[in-house]
């Protein structure tokens, strides 16, 4: 466990040097706190993308929404039928069954904290993701984990069309993903 857990007040403190980091510079995610660290108010991690790189291919989560506050640099971040940008200083709350996706163009890499409150346990999603880019595991078992993940793939034509304009055929992928659910998120029943 990244996390040095909780104190005697129920403080979580997680050490920049003990965080566990996947992947590499400048493509990294750092595992700052898991649901079980948090009593399942939250998750966060630290993720940097280098320039022109996709992060995960649209998706949404139907059980809590996901914050992002960017650190340094900027992001292109799909929010259902809207992409916006989002720079340093900037925070983007997105609730819980929109669709969303992000990457860096190619002038600029991001350094984001994401957190999803609240919290359900994902460093097990992040290492996978991570055995994905170093081949030892295939796309179709992030497919198979969307619900015990709450990470549920959709399609974004809107999504699409602003990266193929933006970065062309050069955006480097962290994860090609398999065809998954299609169709909007709003088309799923709800709890």
């Amino acid at each position: 466990m990244s996390s040095t857990g909780a104190n005697d007040r129920g403080a979580v403190l997680t050490r920049a040097a003990a965080a566990e980091t996947l992947g590499a510079d400048p493509n990294t995610t750092r595992l700052l706190a898991d649901a079980d660290d948090t009593g399942g108010s939250m998750n966060a991690v630290r993720t940097t993308l280098g320039r022109g790189v996709d992060g995960p291919p649209p998706h949404y989560h139907a059980n809590s929404p996901e914050l992002f506050f960017v650190l340094g640099g900027s992001l292109q971040v799909l929010t259902g039928e809207e992409v916006v940008s989002v720079g340093e200083g900037d925070f983007l709350l997105v609730p819980p069954y929109m669709a969303h996706a992000w990457g860096t163009g190619p002038e600029t890499g991001a350094d984001v904290l994401i957190i999803k409150a609240p919290g359900d346990n994902r460093f097990e999603y992040f290492r996978l993701v991570d055995r994905i880019r170093k081949g030892e595991a295939s796309p179709q078992e992030i497919l198979a984990t969307q619900d015990r993940f709450d990470n549920h793939f959709v399609d974004s034509r809107i999504w699409r069309e602003t990266r193929a304009k933006t970065v062309g055929g050069t955006a480097e992928h962290l994860v090609a993903m398999p065809s998954g659910e299609s169709g909007s998120p709003a088309d799923r029943e709800r709890p």
